[in-house]
This record gives structure tokens, sequence and C-alpha cells, in this order.
């Protein structure tokens, strides 16, 4: 084991942690061919969530092929089509020799210009005239249909960072062709995720929206602190070095069992520990960690008004009512309208989350940061 814990990627194997319930969930909702909406903020492992659920299916015979398009590079309809034809067709083809013959195969009135690359990160490459798309769209939309029919099988179509097609020239327009094709496919569930939580439920649950209950949602939670505290003990065991439940129970808070920076500040003590973790190793784990990310937050803190930055400091001395008389005028807000558009504006930039009336910041290292070199 080259490090005890990982972050920044897909987690899998034995950096997985928990989601039990969501990983059955899920598995249950794929068997019964539910199209599905996940939602929660970035780096909370959704993607290692599907990930691992179809993982699961790999032994399994006759189970479905999953096809991962990851749209948060994606700015425009007719990138987005060729994204999803290059994942649709590579997940379904065994070489690039059945990739070329199988796209000849399912494109009938459009002409794709189908590339080869040495890069295994992008090893075909697909794209269209904007011309071509804009009459022949029906094509690449029901192209996961066409191929799952050809090849007898079924497909699991999973689209990261789905509110991207927000982004779109006229994103309705996107919404209402994909949802008039996609709703006809009966060989193809649809697994729609992302990250933008607001942006989301406009999309899913707003009666007038064209993907109004086009599938169930799930609301990823944060992995609870019960699972932690053996997870974090167990990566120490296997790599020869102890941790106590206190401690490990301790790096969990710090992070607010955030997946990402909980995994983070773990590996960060685990460098810093001998052969058994001390409570100093974690203070030099987050000094270490602040240090790294100072310029980082820094840059991030200049780019926030004067308000946002005051409204963030009552966030870290753990204020909840903000709209109270004595929050506006300790924080120096101004009038209680400006809350709204504050709170709007931190959302936006990824600064918080917003879960009902619950507020908390989306980086739970920028938080102490903020508490320990900023409000000081």
């Amino acid at each position: 084991m080259d490090k005890p814990f990982d972050f920044g990627r897909i987690a899998g194997d034995f950096y997985f942690t928990n989601r039990v319930k969501e990983t059955n969930w899920l598995k249950q909702q794929i068997d019964s061919r539910i199209n599905t909406i996940l939602i929660s903020p970035r780096r909370w492992g959704k993607s290692s969530l599907v990930q691992q659920v179809a993982d699961k299916y790999k032994k399994q015979s006759g189970a479905p092929v999953f096809c991962f398009v990851d749209i948060f590079n994606i700015r425009s309809e007719k990138e987005f089509y060729e994204e999803i034809s290059r994942q649709v067709i590579k997940a379904t083809s065994g070489s690039l020799g059945e990739a070329a013959k199988l796209a000849a195969a399912v494109f009938k009135k459009m002409i794709p210009r189908f590339g080869f690359n040495p890069d295994p990160a992008t090893d075909i490459s697909i794209s269209f005239s904007w011309d071509d798309v804009k009459k022949h769209y029906s094509e690449v939309l029901d192209l996961p249909e066409k191929i799952a029919q050809k090849k007898n099988k079924n497909i699991v179509l999973c689209i990261d960072e789905f509110q991207n097609i927000s982004f779109f020239d006229d994103p309705l327009a996107v919404q209402k062709r994909l949802r008039a094709h996609w709703q006809k496919h009966s060989h193809v569930t649809y697994l729609l995720y992302g990250s933008k939580r607001h942006l989301l439920m406009d999309f899913f649950t707003k009666p007038s929206m064209p993907f109004y209950k086009f599938g169930e949602i799930l609301f990823l939670e944060k992995i609870e602190e019960k699972y932690w505290i053996p997870f974090i003990m167990g990566r120490f065991k296997a790599t020869g070095k102890e941790i106590s439940d206190e401690l490990a129970q301790r790096i969990a808070r710090l992070m607010v069992n955030h997946p990402y920076f909980v995994q983070q500040l773990a590996q960060a003590v685990w460098n810093f520990s001998a052969k058994r973790c001390k409570e100093e190793n974690i203070e030099e784990a987050i000094e270490d960690l602040l240090n790294q990310y100072t310029i980082l937050y820094q840059k991030e803190a200049d780019q926030l008004t004067n308000l946002q930055l005051n409204f963030l400091k009552g966030l870290c001395n753990g204020e909840t009512v903000f709209t109270s008389a004595m929050f506006l005028k300790t924080y120096n807000i101004g009038a209680s309208g400006n809350i709204r558009r504050i709170k709007e504006a931190l959302e936006n930039k990824e600064i918080i989350d917003i879960n009902g009336k619950t507020i908390a910041f989306s980086d739970p290292m920028f938080e102490l940061w903020l508490k320990r070199r900023y409000f000081v």
C-alpha cells in the first residue's frame, strides 16, 4: 500500500468508506431500471459511489454496461453530444477497430469525424459539424438505446455534473430534447448526478421543467463519524501504525465528516506520525496543510466583498440567525435584504453549501484557515 488514505480521485477498494445503504439502494434502482438523480456538494464521493456500484456488477453475468460521461468542462451542446457519443461507443466496444465499425453502423445521417489518440484517457475522438448536429441531434440522443439493442445489452449512462447543461446557449431547449428522447428508452438507465443543489432541484422538482419526475432523487449525505473512526484506525493499522479512537474521532470532527478532507487530513496526520499517532501530530498536519493552502485561500478571500467576508466571519463564530438585528449590527451587514444576496453569491462561488436552513462551509479547511489565519 503506497499510502493509507486517498483523496482527489475516485476512491475504490480499501479507500472506499461505508456507503453500504446508498450502494445497495442505487444497485436496486439500476436492477429495476429506474432513472436516478444523485445530488451532493463537490467532493462528497458521488463519483466514487457510482464507481463502487459499477464494480459490483463486474462479476455478474449479463450485467449492464456502465458508460461514464463527465461534463464538468463541457460548455456547449455540440461538445455534449460529442462526448456522449465518444463514451458510449468506447464503453460498448472491445477494440478501436470495433469502435470505428460501430460508429459507422449507428450513424446514418450524421457524418462523424472519427479519430484515434495514443493517450489512453482519450483513445478515440468523435466530432460533428454543427450543421449536422442541428439537423440530426436525434441520432446522438438515441445512440445509447440503438447500441444497447444492437448489442443485446442494457446500458447505464452515468453523467457527472449534469447541471452544467445550464451553461449551454439554450439550456431549456436542450432539456426538452433530452427528455423527449430519453424517456422512450427501455434498454438504457440514466444516472444523472451533480453538485449544484439549487440548479438540479430546479431541473428535477419544478413541474414546469422538462426533467420533472424523470427519476428518483437521492441526496448524498456525509459519512457518519461512527464509520470514520474505525476506517481511520484500520488504515493506520494496515501500515503498521496506530491511532487511538479519540484522535481518529478528532480528525473526522475537525473536517466535519467531509469525505475528501477527512482523508486528506488523515493522510497528513499519518505522514507526521511515527509508530503511534500523538495529539501534536494532528496539529502539525493541520498547520502544514494550512501553509500549503495559504496562497490559494488568500486569493479566494481577496475576491470576496466586505459584506461576504463579514458574513463568513459570523459563520465562523457559530452564528445561525443571520437576519437578526444583532447579527446585522455585529457583523456590519447593513439591511437584512443583503443576506439573501450574500448567501446566493457565496453559494455560487462554492464557498458555502445551503441545505434548508443549514449553512456550512464547502471547504472545512478554508474555514479553519479563516479562523486561524484571517479573522485574527
